[in-house]
């Protein structure tokens, strides 16, 4: 049934003991108390609960080691740190250095003999001799081929005969002329007569050898096209044939490096030409330019250039390959390190130190590059100081409080390291 309110002036009920709610601390002392309970009465019927509680009060001793340690090691960290910044990276500035050095430009080539032909046959007929072996030297004049001569021969003898009845003729003409038989007129008539049938023996005569097959000058006999008994026809090709005394090697040169080379007039005319061989070797003799062609390949912008090599020993062969090397000397180039410079966007740059110790980027034009240096054209001039070490460290614009000066000299001795 519904409570009554109670009546004004009436004293307050008494709350019941067991209707009384517990505070939050007491409960939360009394919820404690119940998981103590529970957890020693687990572990009184679990024996893996000890184990448990041992391990984690194991785990609470060490936690407060490891916060030690950790807090003791970072004072070290943070002056190693401070110490790392204290140090100041090592400038280094240099000047370029004005010398003669000597260029050398690397072109590939073709080698080729200085007369190489192919042997023909000059009449047609069955290939009665080969007096030549593949790969063999043959001299001037040396038989190399005969094709069957019967035919030519006989037609050459009836030739000779025919002159040597317009011979005889003649003779009797001049003497009917002398006992005034016969006119003058006559006698120049049969003159003629004889002279028609001396170039026909003459002509047969070049048929017939015409069949002999000689080696036209000096050189190595190449592969044989036709064999013994072969039946050929005039203009068959029989062999080729080298002469491999001189060789002429052609390699393309770009315009540029043309104008320099005519540039320098008759002192870099005959600059010193090497040849390196398909194995890496030098060949022995050094060559000299031979002729440069009228016109330039507007394909590629090149213009071939030959190069004449002496062959004494014969090692060169016809259709070799290789590179050709020009050495040339360039009077005072100014040469700087490859590692002081760096490259953006496939332009070379340097950082030049003016008087008042502030870093400029300055662009450099690169006319060679060698080994360790750069054979500069233009950008620097002798008197320019730039950084050579430590160009990592310092920006355009910025200022230089301290830097060691290098003498070029110094800095040219011992170059291994390339452009950053």
């Amino acid at each position: 049934m519904p409570h009554s309110a109670p009546e004004p002036g009436a004293a307050p009920r008494a709350r019941r003991p067991d209707l009384i709610r517990p505070s939050r601390e007491h409960r939360g002392r009394r919820g404690a108390s119940r998981h103590e309970e529970s957890v020693t009465g687990n572990q009184a019927h679990d024996p893996n609960g000890n184990q448990q509680a041992n391990k984690r009060m194991k785990r609470a001793q060490i936690l407060p080691v490891i916060v030690a340690l950790s807090v003791l090691s970072l004072p070290a960290c943070h002056q190693h740190e401070e110490g790392s910044e204290a140090e100041q990276p090592k400038i280094v500035v240099t000047t370029p250095k004005a010398k003669d050095v000597v260029v050398t430009q690397q072109y590939v080539c073709q080698i080729h003999a200085q007369r190489h032909i192919k042997v023909r046959a000059l009449q047609g007929g069955y290939l009665q001799e080969v007096r030549i072996k593949e790969g063999s030297p043959v001299t001037t004049g040396e038989l190399m081929f005969r094709v069957v001569p019967t035919l030519y021969k006989a037609k050459w003898e009836a030739e000779l005969a025919e002159a040597k009845l317009a011979q005889l003729e003649l003779e009797y003409t001049r003497k009917l002329s002398q006992e005034k038989v016969v006119s003058r007129n006559e006698v120049a008539l049969y003159e003629a007569k004889r002279a028609k049938a001396q170039a026909k023996a003459k002509l047969a005569e070049a048929e017939f050898n015409f069949t002999m097959v000689r080696a036209p000058f000096d050189g190595i006999v190449d592969r044989q096209h036709e064999q013994l008994g072969s039946l050929i026809k005039e203009g068959d090709v029989l062999t080729t044939l080298s002469d491999n005394s001189l060789m002429w090697v052609y390699f393309n040169v770009p315009e540029a490096r043309y104008l320099e080379y005519r540039a320098g007039g008759k002192a870099k005319e005959n600059p010193r030409i090497e040849l390196v061989l398909a194995n890496g070797s030098k060949f022995p003799h050094p060559g000299k330019i031979g002729a440069i062609e009228a016109t330039f390949n507007n394909e590629n912008g090149n213009i071939p250039f030959r190069a004449d090599f002496p062959n004494p020993e014969r090692l060169l062969r016809h259709g070799m390959t290789g590179n050709v090397l020009i050495q040339r000397t360039v009077s005072n180039a100014l040469v700087i390190p490859q590692r002081a410079t760096f490259e953006i966007l496939d332009r070379r740059y340097v950082y030049v130190v003016g008087k008042d110790g502030v870093v400029h980027q300055r662009e450099v034009v690169v006319q060679h590059e060698l080994e360790d240096i750069f054979v500069i054209a233009r950008g620097l001039s002798a008197h320019d100081r730039f950084v050579y070490e430590g160009i990592r460290h310092v920006r355009d614009g910025g200022k230089l409080e301290e830097f060691e000066f290098r003498s070029p000299e110094q800095v040219l001795a011992n170059q291994k390291q390339k452009a950053e």
